[in-house]
């Protein structure tokens, strides 16, 4: 799964627009890495989102093409 469609869905990021232009901006790394909005997430991948001045570190537990907003928070966990 691409990871701007990652952090849509697991509300990480409230709009794929949004994650796309992180992405584009430099703002998301995985495992250390920057990544463009076409990487492939995998599970126990660690995404690291900066948001301003604030940094966000999740780990991916589980990937799902579509999920209720209650178990959003189940497929990932911060660090």
């Amino acid at each position: 799964m691409r990871i701007d469609k990652y952090l849509k869905i697991s509300r990480l990021i409230k709009r794929r627009t949004v994650a796309n232009e992180a992405c584009d901006a430099g703002r998301i790394s995985v495992n250390g890495k920057v990544v463009k909005a076409s990487y492939d997430v995998k599970v126990g991948d660690v995404i690291e989102i900066a948001f301003g001045t604030k940094n966000v570190k999740a780990e991916v537990t589980s990937l799902a093409e579509s999920v209720k907003k209650e178990d959003a928070k189940e497929m990932f966990k911060l660090l």
